[in-house]
């Protein structure tokens, strides 16, 4: 007579084993190429439609300024953009050579002093030239040195531009003996927008960032992190990282 087997403990499953994960299938190599092609694809568009703007734009505020003869759009069948540009570049230097020059700076002290005699104009004009002679100076240390303030609570920290300091006419009529700085706090994602106020000096905390990587990180809202960039090599694994996503 033949005994029955007798199944061991470990053979015995109550529960049937779940199934082995399943790899990426094609539907999810589909998602991930697509969402490659638009990591690609982007900012390429993003880019060429700024460049194309600001072109654009430049060549409507110049060709109303130069004779029709200097355009080659009218010896051409098509339009040739960009020619705006290459005037407007070619203007100005030749306008910052003729101003250094003693004939070109009594024309512009002239043409300052009739400014001068205009009420309202005269305000905006010498508002704007300090701006602009201070921004561009290269001894000016204005919006070149990034800080951390507290704002808009206690605990709550921003990044903020370093302005001038104050005159001493606003110096002597701020509060408290310690020393004030003058800071610009950008809006995200505009940075041409935002708060200019005073601070003790004791409340700026400078950090280490240029301006250039303070405004990618205020115009990203702090996606993009400074001194974290891929390496032109590191697309396949994008790449990989989506179909696993998916």
């Amino acid at each position: 007579m033949i005994e029955p087997e007798i199944p061991k403990a470990e053979d015995i499953q109550i529960f049937p084993s779940s199934p082995a994960p399943r790899s990426a299938g094609f539907g999810a190599g589909l998602r991930a190429w697509f969402l490659t092609g638009v990591i690609i694809a982007g900012p390429l568009a993003v880019t060429g439609w700024l460049v194309w703007w600001f072109i654009d734009t430049v060549d409507h505020w110049v060709k109303p300024l130069v004779p029709p003869a200097l355009w080659p759009d009218t010896y051409l069948p098509v339009r040739l953009p960009g020619t705006g540009v290459v005037l407007a570049v070619l203007g100005l230097t030749l306008l910052g050579f003729l101003a250094a020059n003693i004939a070109g700076r009594g024309l512009l002290r002239l043409g300052e002093m009739i400014l001068d005699r205009m009420p309202v104009v005269r305000g905006i004009y010498k508002a704007v030239k300090q701006v602009f002679e201070t921004v561009f100076s290269q001894k000016s240390a204005s919006f070149r040195k990034v800080c951390l303030v507290q704002f808009p609570a206690k605990g709550m920290w921003s990044l903020a531009f370093i302005s001038a300091p104050p005159a001493p006419v606003l110096a002597d009529a701020l509060p408290g003996k310690e020393d004030h700085i003058s800071v610009f706090m950008p809006c995200t994602p505009n940075p041409t927008t935002g708060f200019w106020f005073y601070l003790p000096a004791s409340e700026v905390i400078e950090v280490g960032l240029t301006p250039d990587e303070a405004f990618k990180l205020i115009m990203s809202a702090g996606v993009i992190q400074p001194g974290v960039q891929k390496a032109p090599g590191e697309l396949p694994e994008v790449v990989e990282a989506l179909k696993t996503a998916g």
